[in-house]
């Protein structure tokens, strides 16, 4: 197997991993639209990266963690709907990298590629960030698995049992920022919520338990980005929307088998 499609499926399998049981609480809490806020804004950390001449790799993850503690610090003190504010960064923080990267004409930049992913031009570089990134947003997830389930299933309840309810939320959002910031290579940041969410909402239908959930979204992940890597290996298509496209395909062929009670 050549270097760049191996270092391409090493990348795509890591981040399926841990996008599933992630997803399967962006899916639970209804956080998509936050998820497509932070992915909004990797954009502005790439112009950031590339005009303070740092890794855009390190510069959007440190981005999409401010923006996350940010839209925290922002949600319990402002008077606005959470959709609206969403909606405000969102849009807002997209157009100021878009306009950032418009006066930096000397260097080159592939900008289809930051949004739409350009999977098979993982480096090696690239893959010690998105396996390094998605083996500690695992290890922090299964740790925090059990306080997560418990501020998702009732969070008042877990206030009153003694949990730091709003330390664990905001836990939850740095976590997908962090796998945000490494998938942008993947997917690119207009695409990047739906690796989360699409897996996850597959794997809802024929599900018993959270844990079912969790390991359904991984397996459908990893099945997506093997079936996106062989489309676009075989048809020339670009891998990022493949990968989407064969995700969304399984959701519609999830229709087909009888749900679980």
């Amino acid at each position: 197997m050549a270097d760049f499609l191996l270092n391409a499926l090493l990348a795509g399998l890591a981040l399926a991993l841990v996008a599933g049981p992630l997803g399967s609480f962006v899916v639970w809490r209804r956080m998509a639209y936050f998820g497509d806020t932070l992915s909004h804004a990797a954009l502005l950390g790439v112009a950031l990266g590339l005009m303070l001449d740092v890794s855009p790799t390190l510069a959007v993850t440190v981005g999409c963690v401010l923006l996350a503690v940010l839209l925290v610090t922002l949600q319990q003190r402002q008077p606005l709907a959470s959709d609206t504010l969403l909606g405000i960064l969102a849009h807002s923080t997209l157009s100021l990298g878009l306009v950032v990267l418009s006066f930096m004409s000397e260097v080159r930049i592939d900008l289809m590629g930051y949004l739409f992913g350009d999977l098979l031009a993982v480096s090696r570089t690239d893959l010690a960030w998105i396996l390094g990134g998605s083996a500690l947003v695992m290890l922090v997830l299964i740790r925090m698995w059990r306080p997560l389930l418990a501020i998702t299933v009732h969070e008042e309840l877990a206030r009153v049992e003694g949990l730091p309810v709003a330390a664990i939320r905001l836990g939850l959002m740095l976590l997908i920022a962090i796998v945000i910031a490494v998938a942008m290579k993947i997917v690119g940041v207009l695409l990047i919520t739906s690796l989360l969410i699409i897996p996850a909402a597959a794997a809802q239908r024929h599900a018993r338990s959270p844990e079912q959930m969790a390991l359904g979204a991984s397996l459908l992940g990893l099945v997506a980005v093997c079936a996106g890597l062989a489309l676009s290996w075989f048809k020339d298509t670009p891998a990022g929307p493949s990968i989407v496209v064969s995700a969304a395909s399984l959701f519609l062929c999830s229709f087909a088998l009888p749900r679980r009670a």
